[in-house]
C-alpha cells in the first residue's frame, strides 16, 4: 500500500533521518497508513538524533 502520509508532514527528526537513509524511506513509503501513524506516534517520545537514528535501523535493520 503507498503512502497516504504526506512525507513533509512528517516531524522534523523522522524526516531527516529517512532521508538520509533511503532504504529506509522506501520501506517507509510502503507501510500502511495505521503502520506509518505507529513509527510517528513513537518518534514523540525520541529526544535526540541518534536516539532517532537507532529507531529507524532498529525498524528498517538499515544502517546509515
Amino acid at each position: 500500500m503507498k503512502s497516504e502520509i504526506n512525507l513533509k508532514d512528517l516531524p522534523m527528526g523522522l524526516g531527516m533521518a529517512l532521508a538520509q537513509n533511503t532504504d529506509a524511506m522506501k520501506k517507509f513509503v510502503d507501510l500502511s497508513k495505521p503502520e506509518q501513524a505507529a513509527i510517528i506516534d513513537h518518534t514523540h517520545s525520541i529526544h535526540s538524533k541518534q536516539e532517532m537514528h537507532d529507531y529507524i535501523n532498529q525498524i528498517f535493520g538499515a544502517g546509515l
